[in-house]
């Protein structure tokens, strides 16, 4: 049986070790990305679906380097999208350009202009699977 001081000892722990996750990874108020999944269907046969979203990324930010479960492709239809995927140059792909991520290529993406940057992104992923994961 756990005796009442340890209980109040691993509660204040577990307190204080939230509060520095959250310190460090605070929540951004208003998002700097908006995704707005607007078509979603089953490739069939496979184990994969295509995804079609708008998205907007707000001026300065980047997302930070992560992978998708499949291919993406990105549309720019405002602003200027900044793509980094490891191993090729950084690009700046621009209103009317298509920027294309390799399967679970692994990069950084953003919005170094100032104005919002709007992009029709067509994801075909594997089901299941969540569709943005971080690499450090």
């Amino acid at each position: 049986m756990i005796k009442k001081p340890l209980l109040a000892v691993v509660a204040l722990a577990a307190v204080v070790l939230a509060g520095a996750v959250y310190a460090q990874n605070p929540p951004v108020s208003p998002s700097p990305v908006k995704r707005n999944i607007v078509s979603k269907l089953d490739v069939p046969g496979s184990n994969y679906e295509v995804l079609t979203a708008n998205l907007e990324i707000a001026p300065g930010f980047k997302a930070g380097r992560h992978f998708h479960p499949g291919v993406v492709s990105g549309y720019i239809t405002e602003g200027e999208f900044w793509l980094a995927i490891d191993g090729q140059p950084e690009k700046i792909c621009k209103a009317g350009e298509t920027c294309v991520i390799p399967d679970r290529g692994i990069h950084n993406e953003g919005n170094t202009g100032t104005v919002p940057v709007k992009v029709v992104v067509t994801y075909v992923v594997e089901k299941g699977q969540p569709l943005i994961n971080p690499v450090k």
